[in-house]
Order: structure tokens, then C-alpha cells, then sequence
């Protein structure tokens, strides 16, 4: 997250540079830098350098410059000028960077060249922004001594840190600029001067707002108030009034290349993403928009908005609503409960812990592994360890697969057995020879059925599995409408081994244990080869790939060669009742014993 405007007095600044490098160009809109941080040293605009370093431990000797300004400041509702090297930076400007730093209970630290962030990306990049105007803790803390804060809240959308400083104590408060503003009288403007805060003045902050929001930038309000004396109790209704309006800081949070993959991932899976944030509603409808990646109108509701509307209306609303901004932890519970009166299954991510009891009521409760708390953890049924939405899509496929591979195997194994009941089955009723032995077939569940089981539950995943419509919540393993399929694959199993023993007994005149041989061969292969149809009901073998799933070619190839030893080893062919087959007939097994696949790819390629 960088903060990459800022908005003080009436004129709008660009911050440049990336990351949490403290080093960039802070310059007005339209304008010349007014100078350049980089490392170690400061470049004005008279192209000078100067160690930033020796600048802040001699900071005394550039007061001066800023007497004019000093002086104009030292009214009873003036904010005391922060004393540092830069002369550049109007003072309003240089008051909200100031306040950005002492609002603030992050720490930017340089580990070897790396910087990093302990503590709230937000106000990391706070911190990252003003240090480009040498503004840091470390040159402004001695002077401003930590008193006391009103942490954040999801209500107030604010936060208070008040600072002893060398004129008496002083709360400065940030938060989200339309619910800030409100509890503002007064604003710095550009000179450095009190101005009361007229309608026209209030307009033009909220359009200044309003336009940075809308270029899905997150925004963040500045504000002071000088106190009598440091408070006995820290309590927000009596800090948070009468403020001084100092400006914005808008912050571009990039999305991850990722996130935009996964949302589509998910609309393609028939899973509803919506957006629930804290963000001003014109910034949440940019991001929606940019991951969307169309400019299409997206309905979206601010937390005010959602007051207004009744548990029925709510109810009737909900599935056309895909962005909701400013709403509290009560908010999020009742959007969940709409869905799930509307019969959706419901997963709900959070990091605080006012997003628990909303986390909890849904149906699939996720929990920020970076950020969250542990609060949220425990109300949460999964943690995403890397804070990463698209792992939450991965899950999906995930757990999608693992189901599929289930069923898969739970197919294979009962058409087979199907197979195997409806040959001797049928046989019997026309009055047929057996043309399996008991020993034959307990040969085939071991082996032929169990290898290639055991290679369908470690399938890869189907390229399709995420454009298949999800499954409902009361829907069974095995529906109606699977059994039937599994009852006529088996029957064309069965059919291919009973004509296959029928056509050797009869059609050549064989005897029965060569008959018996020839069926118990073709019922092999044509199980062996129907372990390829169960990988999908709809993709082809060969979109799937032979090699794809390779324990499953090992498995049949082990098979096949385990099958061939027992009609060929003469030892084991006399414990399975099998005889030596003439050429024909390995013809005939080879034959039969294929066409399990080539009818079931006939019957892909007509549902295709």
C-alpha cells in the first residue's frame, strides 16, 4: 500500500516512488517537485544536497524561515508549527504529514537495505509518505510525547492519539474523511492560517475526497484539536469535537495479479463474490469495477443506506447487491443472514475481531492468517495462512477435486462390481454355462479394481472443474441420476464379457474354460480401460491426457502384465482355471476389451 496523493489547504499533491522505500518526489498537481528524498540525502528545488541526517540534528538553525507562519499560529486554536529541516513544504502540508506520523502505532524500519512495516499496512504507508518529506518519528517523537488514544472503531471510523507537545497537549485524530469531517469546525489552509469550515469549503473537501475515491484510491482524513490539559479518561465524544481539519491522504492498495484470476475463477464456478468494506462506497465501487474488468454499473450500498432498508427488503435486495461500504460488524451479520435466507451456502473472510460474529454465522467462516486476530481464528472454520483471496479460490478447487476424486473412485468400483453381478446374473437366467469362476472374480476386485482405484482417488483435477455449477447443499453422493449411469456402464461391461464368452463358446465352438478364459480376459481389460472413462463425464481422454493421471497408467500397465502371468504361468493358470488361448482369440480379448472406450467417447463427443 503507497500513499500516492495527499490533499492539504486547497491544492492536491502527487507523492511518488513504490512500496515502503521512504524515498520519492512530493510535488504539487500539475507542478515542479518541491524536492526528492533519496537515500540519505534531501535535493531542493535549487538542485542542492544536503545529508538528511545532519539537517535533523541541527533543526533549530532552519526555524527562521518559518518565523512568518510561527507567528500566525500561536492563537489558542493554532496548532504549534512541528520544527524540521524541509523549508519547501507549505505548512499545511507539512502539518498533515506531521499528523500522519504522530497519529500512527506503526514503525517503518530499514533491515538491510529491505524496509519494512511492523504494524497496519495503512498507516505503514503513512509513515513511508511523510519520511519522503523527512518526517519521522524518530526526529518529531522527543518533542511529542505519547499521552494516551481512542483506538479505531468500526462506528466512529476513527482513530485518537493525543501527544504532549511543547505548547500542551494535543489529540490528533484520522479516520475516514465523510464521518472526520463532520466533527471538524475549523481546517489549516495552505498558509498555515485557521479558517472556519463554510459550506463551500466542506464541499470542495468532500468533492476532493470524492474524486480521489472514485480513482479507487483509499482515503484517510487528518485532523487536530488543542486540549486545556491532558485528559483523565480518553474517551472519543469529548476528543473528537471541535476538530481542525488538516487534510487527506489517499493510498493506492494494488490489487494482486492474482485477485483478479480468482474472481473470475469464481464467477466461472457459479460462486458469488461480493465486496464488504469499510472503504468509502465510491472506492469500493472502483476496486469492484477493476477487478471486474468492466466499466459496467455494479450496484453497491453504503452502511446508511443499509440501515434504511428492513430484514424482508434486505432479504429481496441482497443477491443484486455485489458492493457494501462503511458498514460495521452488525452490518455483515445481517448481509449473511439475508443470503442464507435466500438458500445460498455463505463464506464469510475477516481479520478484526468485530468481524467474529459474522464470521461465525456463516455457513464457511474464513479467517485472516496474517492479519486476523485470534478472536476471528477461533470463530473461523479456515484460516488462509497468506491473507491471499486467491487461496480462498484455490480451496475451492481443491475440496471440488478432492469430491470429484471420491466419486470417481465409488464409480469405478460399482460399475465394475455391477459388471461382474449382471454376467453371472444373466448367464443363469439363458440358462448359460458360468462364465466366471468365484476365484476369477475375487481375482478382478483385488486387482483390477483395486490398483485403478487407488490411482482415480490422486486424479489431477479436471480443467473444468471450476465451470461446473456448484453442488447443492442436500445433494448425495451418488443421485438418482449417477446410479442409472453406473447401472448401464456396468450392463455394457457385463454385455461386452457375456458376448465376448457366448461368441467363444458358440460362434468357434470352443470349449467352456476356454470360453471362461476368453470372458474373464475381456471383463479384465474392459475394467482396465473403463478406469480412463471415470476420470470425466464430459472431457475426452485425450483433452485430459493420456500421462496426466501417471499412477493410473502404472496401475494398469501393473495389471495388465499381473493378468498376463496368470495366463500364461502354467502353475497359476491351473489355480485360476484358465487355458492357453490361440491367437484369434487374443484378438478377440483386444477387440472387446477396447470398446468400453470408444463407446463412452462417442457418447462424450455427442454431449459436447
Amino acid at each position: 500500500m503507497t500513499v500516492t496523493r495527499l490533499f492539504a489547504g486547497d491544492r492536491m499533491f502527487e507523492v511518488t516512488g513504490e512500496g515502503y522505500e521512504p524515498f520519492g518526489e512530493i510535488r504539487e498537481t500539475g507542478r515542479e517537485a518541491l524536492g526528492v528524498r533519496r537515500e540519505g540525502t534531501w535535493e531542493g528545488d535549487d538542485g542542492q544536497l544536503s545529508s538528511v541526517t545532519d539537517q535533523l540534528d541541527h533543526t533549530s538553525d532552519h526555524l527562521s524561515p518559518l518565523t512568518p507562519y510561527a507567528s500566525r499560529l500561536t492563537s489558542d486554536d493554532a496548532l504549534p508549527l512541528t520544527p524540521h529541516p524541509l523549508r519547501l513544504l507549505p505548512p499545511a502540508l507539512r502539518e498533515l504529514l506531521t499528523a500522519a506520523v504522530l497519529c500512527n502505532g506503526a514503525t517503518l524500519r530499514d533491515e538491510g537495505g529491505a524496509w519494512k512495516v511492523i504494524g497496519d499496512p495503512t498507516e505503514g504507508s503513512l509513515l513511508v509518505a511523510a519520511a519522503k518529506a523527512a518526517i519521522t518519528i524518530e526526529t518529531i517523537g522527543s518533542a511529542n510525547t505519547f499521552l494516551g488514544e481512542v483506538p479505531f472503531d468500526s462506528e466512529r471510523k476513527m482513530m485518537t492519539v493525543v501527544r504532549r507537545t511543547s505548547d500542551g497537549p494535543v489529540a490528533y485524530v484520522k479516520g475516514a474523511p465523510d464521518m472526520l469531517l463532520r466533527h471538524c469546525t475549523h481546517r489549516l489552509a495552505m498558509d498555515g492560517t485557521i479558517e472556519p469550515i463554510t459550506e463551500s469549503v466542506r464541499a470542495a473537501i468532500l468533492g476532493a475526497n470524492a474524486s480521489l475515491a472514485n480513482q479507487a484510491l483509499r482515503v484517510l482524513a487528518m485532523a487536530y484539536r488543542r486540549l486545556d490539559r491532558a485528559p483523565d479518561a480518553y474517551r472519543a465524544q469529548e476528543l473528537e469535537e471541535r476538530l481542525v481539519f488538516l487534510g487527506l491522504a489517499a493510498m493506492k492498495d494494488p490489487l494482486r495479479p492474482e485477485a483478479k484470476v480468482a474472481v473470475q475463477a469464481c464467477h466461472d464456478a457459479g460462486i458469488r463474490t461480493v465486496m464488504i468494506t469499510g472503504d468509502h462506497k465510491d472506492t469500493a465501487t472502483a476496486i469492484a469495477e477493476e477487478l471486474r474488468g468492466t466499466k459496467e454499473p455494479i450496484q453497491s450500498l453504503s452502511g446508511t443506506e443499509l440501515d434504511c432498508l428492513s430484514e424482508d427488503e434486505l432479504i429481496n435486495t441482497v443477491e443484486n447487491v455485489a458492493v457494501y461500504a462503511r458498514v460495521s460488524a452488525e452490518h455483515k451479520l445481517r448481509i449473511v443472514k439475508a443470503w442464507q435466507e435466500r438458500g445460498a451456502i455463505v463464506a464469510m473472510t475477516g481479520d478484526g475481531v468485530n468481524d467474529a460474529p459474522a464470521v461465525k454465522a456463516a455457513d464457511i467462516g474464513v479467517a485472516m492468517g496474517v492479519t486476523g486476530t485470534d478472536v476471528t481464528k477461533e470463530a473461523a472454520d479456515m484460516v488462509v495462512t497468506d491473507d491471499n483471496f486467491a487461496s480462498i479460490a484455490a480451496a475451492v478447487e481443491e475440496g471440488r477435486g478432492i469430491f470429484d476424486n471420491i466419486r470417481k473412485t465409488i464409480h469405478f468400483l460399482l460399475s465394475c462390481n455391477v459388471s461382474e453381478v449382471l454376467v453371472m446374473l444373466f448367464a443363469a437366467l439363458i440358462g448359460l454355462p458360468l462364465p466366471l469362476l468365484p476365484i476369477q472374480i475375487l481375482w478382478m476386485n483385488l486387482v483390477t479394481d483395486g490398483f485403478p482405484a487407488l490411482a482415480l482417488a490422486v486424479d489431477p483435477k479436471s480443467p473444468d472443474l471450476m465451470k461446473q455449477p456448484p453442488r447443492r447443499p442436500d445433494a448425495r453422493l451418488l443421485d438418482g441420476r449417477r446410479l442409472v449411469i453406473i447401472g448401464a456402464q456396468g450392463f455394457m461391461l457385463g454385455a461386452i464379457s457375456l458376448g465376448a464368452f457366448t461368441y467363444s463358446l458358440y460362434g468357434l465352438h470352443q470349449e467352456v474354460e476356454q470360453a471362461r478364459t476368453v470372458a474373464f480376459t475381456v471383463m479384465v481389460v474392459a475394467q482396465l480401460v473403463h478406469a480412463f472413462n471415470c476420470r470425466s463425464e464430459r472431457l475426452s481422454l485425450f483433452q485430459l491426457g493420456v500421462g496426466t493421471n501417471r499412477p493410473l497408467v502404472w496401475a494398469v500397465l501393473v495389471s495388465l502384465v499381473v493378468q498376463m502371468a496368470v495366463l500364461t504361468i502354467p502353475e497359476v493358470a491351473t489355480v485360476f482355471k484358465v487355458v492357453p488361448l490361440p491367437i484369434e482369440d487374443w484378438a478377440l480379448m483386444g477387440a472387446m476389451g477396447l470398446l468400453p472406450f470408444f463407446i463412452m467417447e462417442s457418447i462424450k463427443l455427442v454431449r459436447r
